[in-house]
């Protein structure tokens, strides 16, 4: 079971706690809505019990999770390329956490600005809202990742 981990570059633990927390930090700027409207709900119950069995607690409950276990994961994938390819510098890792932000968006639609803004008639902000928070979570990533370090043994390339 060991060889196949020889297969996943190692990453400092500390780099992938800060990573994930950068990360579980821009995301909950987007779902600060959700949670928010949540906790005015929990404020209005009449018991703890009620709104713990509540539909509103699981989904609040499931999102925050699923972030954070996304923002763990993404941590440590941006800090393995970081590794992998060896940058070392702030400008290697903007051009890292572009070409992630190009590639992880370019699926999804999210760069098909015009398409979201006149034909689907979407508002600006909210686009410019989800392309800026890719932008955080892909470029401001591997530049703070890359600040940090990502190595466990920074003398190896």
């Amino acid at each position: 079971m060991t060889s196949t981990l020889n297969y996943l570059p190692p990453v400092k633990p500390s780099a992938i706690a800060l990573g994930t927390v950068y990360s579980h930090v821009i995301s909950l700027g987007v779902l600060t809505p959700i949670l928010g409207d949540t906790y005015q709900r929990a404020q209005n119950a009449n018991t703890k019990e009620d709104f713990i069995k509540s539909k509103e607690s699981a989904t609040a409950a499931a999102a925050w999770g699923t972030t954070l276990t996304g923002s763990a994961v993404q941590a440590y994938g941006v800090g393995a390329l970081i590794n992998a390819t060896g940058t070392l510098s702030q400008k290697g890792a903007a051009y890292l956490g572009t070409l992630i932000f190009f590639a992880s968006s370019a699926p999804s639609k999210e760069l098909q600005l015009i398409s979201h803004l006149f034909v689907e008639k979407r508002p600006w902000e909210l686009v410019a809202v989800g392309s800026g928070t890719r932008l955080l979570e892909t470029v401001g990533l591997s530049m703070l990742l890359t600040w940090f370090g990502t190595r466990t043994d920074p003398f190896s390339r």
